[in-house]
């Protein structure tokens, strides 16, 4: 049995600076015809950034959707025409500071495919050195924090770290 949809009809219903909202018929594998609200999003670069071998850097940064503090690896949304790596680049210097002279691609993650396009495409940058500071966007405030490796892994375990691209990026190590 086959598992595609296929789309019918997709109207916009919502278009704001980062998302867009469609509403799409589809036609069901059984014939049947359905909605679907789909948030599409233009996609996200995650840094996981050693200052050594053992440290890495996390940004704590208030989260309004969920009312609260979390930490995070280094990350960002990728400009029109921008390619993840340089946006993986700028991102890194705008939130921590810090530029790399080795930055490695490690894959990519859906983040909520049931309603959502956007991928995180994730980058391991190490051999860091001092860039610019003060470079985050006007509406952003980041405390730049430093962890060891295998207690940010355990944070995770215990709940501590709840962002998915964040867990997700040492799987991909």
């Amino acid at each position: 049995m086959e598992f595609d949809e296929k789309t019918l009809e997709s109207k916009n219903i919502y278009s704001g600076k980062i998302i867009n909202v469609n509403l799409q018929k589809v036609k069901l594998p059984d014939g049947r015809e359905a909605k679907r609200e789909i948030v599409n999003h233009p996609g996200g670069v995650a840094v996981l950034a050693y200052k050594d071998s053992s440290t890495i850097l996390l940004v704590e940064q208030f989260r309004k959707p969920i009312e609260q503090r979390l930490l995070e690896v280094p990350a960002g949304k990728i400009e029109k025409g921008e390619e993840p790596k340089v946006c993986a680049i700028r991102e890194l210097e705008e939130e921590t500071g810090y530029k790399a002279k080795k930055f490695d691609y490690l894959g990519k993650i859906v983040t909520s495919p049931g309603f959502c396009d956007e991928y995180i495409y994730l980058f391991k940058a190490q051999d860091l050195y001092k860039g610019n500071d003060n470079l985050q966007d006007e509406d952003e405030f980041i405390n730049l924090r430093e962890f060891n490796v295998k207690k940010v892994k355990q944070m995770i375990k215990d709940g501590k770290i709840i962002d998915a691209k964040t867990a997700a990026i040492f799987m991909m190590e």
